[in-house]
Parts: structure tokens; sequence; C-alpha cells
């Protein structure tokens, strides 16, 4: 029997109920299974500010609304135009026109999703950084999202955005025809995603694994013995004609895979196949991974908030330091919280629910440890912590990752890491030096009919210093800027609408792996990729 990966056995042994699931469920049921009810919850408290209301934000607005983010504002005081009317499908066409654009554009966004609130501020994104209020109202957003912003304002808001490490992410992104890129501005990504514990077997397991009579089993049951089962017993079994050891040399491992596929009494038995292919487990899984070994030193980031709320993160380096503290425990198992979540294999039903059933018993009581712990260590964070975030950190301890980003812009400042590049992807590197070329022609004359191939190749000699050789990539990607410098087109802003809400969705519910560094598009060849 075949079972999912994130299967569990609440889903295994849960009996079929003639129930209806409620609307919420209904209209969310595909995503629920992607990020789950946390991950939905938050979106569900997520706010949100755009700033533009451009056929590409407006794109990347509709793939926020549709999956239920909570609130979206669209900051842009921008009259439509003709262009607005013909490119952009959440604007009334020519009855938009010379009305304000975001204003024009929220109720249609808002008909996705009755669920969703939105809001147009008519104002220019300038003269909210003027005021410490409006800086205020800037950094009390999830996340921000900035279309095709002018340089000069995109590095004020950077560098306000980026000034403290409880800032919102920023994704700023630029398009010009049928090239763009986008980049995420973060400073710090806490994403929690098992072990077997087969060479260090709970007493549960290690109990049924001994009690295996193997020659003298009914030939059905001994075809669908788990393989984690069979491994556990040969592993006891070697430990005691080895003194103790693992398989240690290419020999060694050689004759364990024998001793397993000589356990067979059938030439079909796939049990015994998956154990031996399963068998590097027995000589590569260590206590504690190295990635998670890391994180134990890993110091958070200094919080510039004088708020007595603690920063997003630090309930995750709390509970990040209470893991370090579990591992070297002596009362303890010397390893990860176990994880009741089990992989494909090959086995019964009967067989499996039991290893489940052993497998949850125990990872709840090594959690229940972890929680006191955790208490111990940091009581005033326990106390305040989020029950289900504590409970998904253990279950998802042996995969820990943090991810730290940064700032928009800071990869054009740095020649040699633009060298380096130009080196490791020409044609990534020539797109975006492109795009930067043109931001930068764009802040000091507005005028695009005044950009050229010329002056947008003097620009990027001027960004990557001379003497750097410069592919040939590059004419296409100035070729193509150059033709349409300002040009929002519908099947780019779609395009871009799909990757940067995918990205967004990321951030708000810190699940998954986040982009770092500039994604570049480009659809004259189909092709992405992602440098800096």
């Amino acid at each position: 029997m075949s079972h999912k990966e994130s299967q569990n056995i609440e889903q295994a042994t849960t009996t079929v109920t003639t129930s209806q699931p409620d609307d919420k469920t209904r209209r969310y049921d595909r995503q629920l299974r992607i990020w789950a009810a946390s991950g939905q919850a938050a979106l569900e408290a997520s706010r949100v500010l755009v700033l533009s209301s451009s056929a590409t934000a407006t794109s990347i607005l509709k793939n926020l609304v549709l999956p239920g983010i909570g609130h979206f504002s669209i900051l842009d005081d921008t009259l439509a135009s003709p262009a607005d009317a013909g490119n952009n499908f959440f604007l009334n066409a020519r009855e938009s026109i010379g009305k304000p654009r975001a204003q024009e554009a929220v109720p249609l966004l808002r008909e996705l999703n009755e669920s969703v609130q939105g809001e147009a501020v008519l104002k220019n994104v300038r003269e909210i950084l003027g005021t410490e209020q409006g800086k205020d109202w800037l950094t009390g957003f999830s996340i921000v999202i900035a279309h095709n912003l002018d340089k000069p304002t995109l590095e004020e808001l950077s560098a306000l955005l980026w000034s403290s490490p409880d800032g919102p992410p920023l994704v700023a992104v630029r398009s010009a025809g049928f090239l763009s890129e986008f980049h995420i501005q973060y400073h710090e990504h806490c994403d929690s995603a098992p072990s077997l514990r087969i060479t260090r077997p709970f007493p549960a397991l290690l109990e049924w694994a001994r009690g295996l009579d193997l020659q003298n089993m009914d030939p059905t049951t001994h075809g669908h013995i788990p393989f984690v089962v069979i491994l556990v017993k040969l592993v006891d079994e070697w430990r005691q004609s080895h003194d103790g050891n693992l398989p240690k040399t290419a020999e060694e491992k050689r004759e364990f895979k024998s001793n397993i596929l000589a356990l067979k009494i059938k030439p079909d038995e796939e049990n015994f196949d998956e154990a031996e292919a399963q068998a590097w487990r027995v000589w590569s899984e260590p206590a504690v991974p190295s990635d998670v070994q890391s994180l134990f030193s890993l110091p958070p980031l200094p919080s510039a908030s004088s708020a007595p709320v603690p920063s997003r993160h630090r309930t995750f380096h709390a509970l990040l330091d209470t893991l370090a503290t579990f591992t070297q425990d002596p009362a303890g198992p010397g390893t990860l919280p176990l994880s009741a979540t089990l992989p494909d294999m090959k086995s019964d039903t009967e067989s499996y629910v039991r290893l489940q059933n052993l497998y949850r018993q125990w990872a709840e009581l090594e959690k229940d440890k972890f929680k006191e712990l955790f208490k111990a260590k940091h009581p005033e964070l326990a106390t305040s912590a989020d029950p289900e975030e504590v409970d998904t950190f253990v279950k998802n301890a042996h995969h820990l990752r943090v991810l730290r980003g940064k700032q928009w812009g800071t990869l054009d400042q740095d020649r040699a890491a633009v060298a380096n590049s130009l080196t490791m992807a020409p044609r990534e590197t020539a797109t975006h030096l492109g795009l930067s070329a043109l931001t930068n022609l764009l802040s000091r004359d507005p005028d695009a009919s005044r950009i050229t191939e010329d002056a947008l190749r003097a620009e990027v000699v001027s960004i990557v210093g001379d003497g750097v050789e410069l592919p040939e990539e590059l004419d296409a990607a100035l070729g193509e800027i150059a033709r349409a410098p300002t040009a929002d087109l519908p099947n780019m802003a779609a395009f871009l609408g799909g990757l940067v809400a995918q990205e967004a969705i990321k951030m708000i519910t810190e699940q998954y792996v986040p982009l770092n560094g500039y994604c570049v598009v480009d659809l004259v060849d189909t092709w992405t990729g992602v440098i800096g």
C-alpha cells in the first residue's frame, strides 16, 4: 500500500464522514493542502501594500486576493491613461480614462474574493515618505510590493524598510517590454520543514524489531514488514557482533546490505529490497544534521524596536536555543525530537498504522520534554508563543532553515560581485544590467523617448566599470529595453503576477524557500534565472 509522505496517523485512520465542508474550506481546499491552516491564517491576517496600479501591479494583487489575504492598499495617485485602459484588465476600459487608476482597480479586484478588504490611497509615495506618520504607516504592512518605482524613491523606501529587522519585506519589480526582474528584500526568513531514528531507536520500536521471528513468520506477514523495522533489527544484531559499532568500511556496508537480502524468503519481497535501498540511513543519518547544527551558533538579528513586543523571529531563535539544549541533554536521546511523519514504504495497512502509532506516541513524549525545556529556558516567550508554532517547529526540526537576504540595490554597488555574476550567468546578468541602466536613466530624465541603446550601454559601463568584458547577450537585452522602455505588456504582467505573488505568499506564510537575489525574466526567449 502506498502512503503519501505527508500523511500522519490521524489521516491514515480517519473514517470517512458524510458531513460537508464549510464554504471557506471548499473555497481554499487546494491551497490548504499546500500551506495548511497555519499558512492560511497568516494570509488572512496579512496587510499588503502595492505601490502602483499598473497592469503588472494589479496582476500581482489578483494572485494574492484569490488565495485570501486579509487586506490590500494600493498607493497610487496616477490617472488612468488610454494605454492603461488597453493593457490593464482591472480597469473599466475607456470608462476609467482620466479617473484615479487605483480607485478604479480596487472594486474589480475585490470582486475576486469577497472576504478580502481593499482600499485606494490616492497619494504619491514621496509624500508619504516625507512625514514620520507616513513612514510608520509604510512599515506597518506585512509586505510592500513596488512596480517600476523611480530609483530615488525606491532607494529611500528600501532604506526605510531595511533600517529595522522588524520591517516588512520589500519586493521591487521592474519591467520593460518582454524583459523584467524582481528582488525580494528581507532580513531573515525562518522556515521549519525527518530522521527515522534507525540507529537510535526508541524503546517501543526496538522491542518490535527484536520480537520479530523472521524464520518462522507467515510468508504474507514477512513480505509486509516495514523497512524501518527490518533495518532496526539488523542494526541491533550487527552491533551485538561488532562491539557496538555500525558498518564503516565499504566492505562492511556491502556485507550489511547482503544480510538484508539474505532474509528474503521469496524473490518478490519488495519490502526487503526497499530496506536494502534505504540502508544508507544506517551510516549516513547523523544525530543532528550539519545544516541544523550550524544554526545553533547563529546569533539572532538585533532588534531596532523599542516596543515590548518581540520581533517576528525572536520566538524562532528561542526555540532554536531550546533545540540545542534538547540535543545535548544527557537524559535525552542525543538527537533532534522525533517526527511522527513517515515516508512512503511497502507495507500492509495494519503494519503501517502500527508503525505510525509508535512514532506518533513517542514523538508526543519528546515534544512534551521539549516544551518543558522551552518553558524553563524562556518562560516569558513560552507563555506568549503560539502553541501551533511550537508544535510545527518540533515536528519539522530536521529541516530547519534560516535565510538572510540583502538590501535592494547592493549588487550593483559591488563591482566585484557584478563581474563574478557576468562570468557565472552572463545572460541573466546582462538583462539585469540593462534594466538597472534604464532605471538610472529614467531617474535623471523621465522622458522615455530619449532612451537609446547607446545611452543604455554607456550606463551599463558606468555600473560595471571600465575594462570589464560585456557578454554578447547584452545587445539583445538593450535592444528590447530601448524598443519598449516603459511598456507594461499584458502577457508579461500576467507572468510576473504569478511569480511575484508566489514569492510574496512564501514571505507572508513563512513557509517554503523564497528567492534570494534577483529573478530575471525574458519572455522573448522564454527563460528565467536568479542572480545575486
